[in-house]
């Protein structure tokens, strides 16, 4: 669904307001499947038993994929799963 504003007759109000309703409908989205359960940078961290900002360096460097909606980030318990599945070789050099 699209939806259309002009921006020019509408106020700083409304247009939160709507930016929150937006962001609601895909909260609410991604909440109601079960299979992708959604999972917090701080409940990641606990999980692992590292520091937040660990789980954000993971995230940028590509290690754990993550959905970021507005300025909340979430991480698929199937992508977090996997991730902790994958072994990655490391090379060494001599």
């Amino acid at each position: 669904m699209t939806h259309v504003i002009q921006l020019q007759n509408i106020s700083k109000a409304e247009l939160f307001e709507h930016l929150e309703d937006i962001i609601d409908r895909k909260l609410s989205v991604l909440a109601n499947t079960d299979e992708n359960e959604k999972l917090s940078i701080k409940g990641v961290s606990e999980e692992l038993g590292v520091a937040e900002l660990t789980v954000h360096n993971y995230i940028k460097k590509g290690l754990i994929p993550a959905v970021k909606i507005g300025r909340r980030v979430f991480i698929r318990r199937v992508d977090l799963d996997n991730s902790l599945k994958e072994v990655k070789s490391l090379k060494y050099k001599r």
